[in-house]
């Protein structure tokens, strides 16, 4: 399983899990630990300029636990609201794992190792328009939702 932080510059921050390791509300709040850690290495313009982190993640079980929102309230961090069962306003869903979705096409991995390097790969081959782009889209993608009433579309 792919974790995976972006915003219109690039990946931020990135996990890949070991073969069978699922996320659960304790490592979920670990990844947001670490990705706050990179945020301030990588992006360390927010905190001179002022600007919020605005996070979009989905309504998954491990996204929701106490010990995840309260660690969210103490990074003051604004939680955008998502509808469950949402994935066509996911921009991980919607615009980078279909990307990716097609790089892996043709791929086969023989070690765990092999697949970090593909998508640390992936990754590099991306430019900042690719990612900005996938930012933009979402106003979009969000009307496009309400529009179709919940049902999926594309």
């Amino acid at each position: 399983m792919l974790c995976i932080w972006c915003d219109q510059l690039g990946v931020v921050y990135y996990e890949l899990l070991n073969p069978n390791e699922t996320i659960t509300g304790d490592l979920y709040r670990t990844q947001l630990m670490r990705l706050s850690r990179e945020l301030k290495e990588k992006r360390a313009h927010y905190d001179s300029r002022h600007d919020k982190v605005i996070l979009l993640h989905d309504n998954a079980r491990p996204h929701i636990p106490a010990p995840v929102k309260t660690y969210l309230e103490t990074l003051n961090w604004e939680v955008l609201p998502h509808p469950p069962y949402s994935p066509d306003i996911a921009p991980s869903d919607y615009h980078l794992f279909r990307s990716m979705a097609h790089g892996l096409s043709e791929q086969h991995f023989t070690s765990y190792e092999d697949t970090q390097n593909w998508v640390d790969s992936w990754i590099a081959s991306k430019d900042e328009e690719f990612f900005r782009h996938g930012i933009r889209m979402l106003p979009e993608r969000c009307q496009k939702v309400v529009a179709a009433e919940g049902q999926y579309f594309e």
